[in-house]
């Protein structure tokens, strides 16, 4: 077999059994196919056969050509916001619920798997974004996020003030529950469940969705992905505000701050089987556009 990738990273959801058989099955596979494999340390923990290799997500993204990460679409995407930062091929096992973002099946893995470490696939990129909250003018804190980032309130159904720029040019101000700020790859996530578009992953653009907005006229709106989008927090907000990087990372935002959203100079590169179709997952995964017989 040509090898294409030399060093190969496993990442899986920790204390899950079907994830760790999976594990233990790529491993064995990829070592007696002569591939040097690292196994992530959170998983390795719960793993029980010998000569495991154990590196942190980091380790993995500087030493490894291609990471097979074996989870949901949750784990999937926190390891993404690290692996970005480096040049290595990502592709994903489902071991959740829906999916959108892991394609191999762990039923049906091996084969798909030989063509891709074969060379025969494809990798597209896809850009990711950074959330970052100032006070007086300074950082106060940031993060990165694949699918988008959410201001909204601390508790369920409490309506907050802001104002929306594009590049420092006023949008809109807004009393509502808060706003969505989307990738094309999170356009099928929380934005879609809220009522925004679906953005094909190639598509260099944003949406700005709002949140049950307190007027009949506020639509979700779609931005070029190169903007700056920057939210002013009115000081008559109460002090419980949030912003939350995929679902998982939470920064605090006070009233009066500033909350910056822009593209990452940083790209996730997802890897693919050459069957894959971006319109095939919707049909598939979310009973998109079926033919009506």
């Amino acid at each position: 077999m040509k090898q294409v990738y030399k060093t190969i990273g496993l990442i899986g959801k920790p204390n899950h059994q079907g994830a760790n058989t999976t594990i233990k099955a790529l491993h064995d596979y990829l070592h007696s196919n002569n591939y040097r494999v690292l196994i992530e340390h959170t998983v390795a923990q719960s793993l029980t056969f010998d000569g495991i290799n154990i590196k942190s997500l980091t380790e993995i993204g500087e030493q490894a050509d291609l990471a097979i990460v074996v989870g949901g679409d949750g784990y999937m995407l926190g390891a993404a916001r690290v692996l970005a930062c480096y040049k290595i091929g990502v592709i994903g096992v489902n071991r959740g619920n829906l999916g959108f973002l892991t394609d191999l099946s762990p039923d049906t893995l091996i084969e798909p798997l030989e063509a891709i470490l074969k060379g025969k696939s494809r990798s597209e990129q896809r850009f990711i974004i950074e959330a970052e909250v100032y006070r007086h003018g300074k950082l106060k804190s940031s993060n990165s996020a694949v699918n988008e980032a959410v201001l909204h309130a601390g508790k369920v159904a409490s309506m907050i003030e802001f104002e929306v720029y594009i590049d420092d040019i006023f949008m809109f101000s807004q009393r509502s529950d808060g706003l969505i700020v989307s990738t094309p790859t999170g356009s099928t996530a929380y934005s879609m469940s809220a009522g925004g578009p679906i953005l094909t992953p190639n598509l260099n653009a944003l949406s700005l969705v709002p949140m049950f907005p307190h007027t009949l006229t506020s639509r979700p709106i779609v931005v070029d992905g190169d903007s700056e989008i920057k939210l002013k927090l009115a000081n008559e907000n109460h002090e419980n505000l949030q912003v939350s990087c995929d679902g998982h990372v939470i920064l605090s935002v006070m009233p009066g701050d500033e909350v910056i959203i822009k593209k990452s100079p940083f790209t996730l590169r997802l890897i693919h089987p050459l069957d894959h179709n971006y319109f095939n997952v919707l049909r598939n995964k979310l009973s998109w556009g079926n033919k009506l017989y």
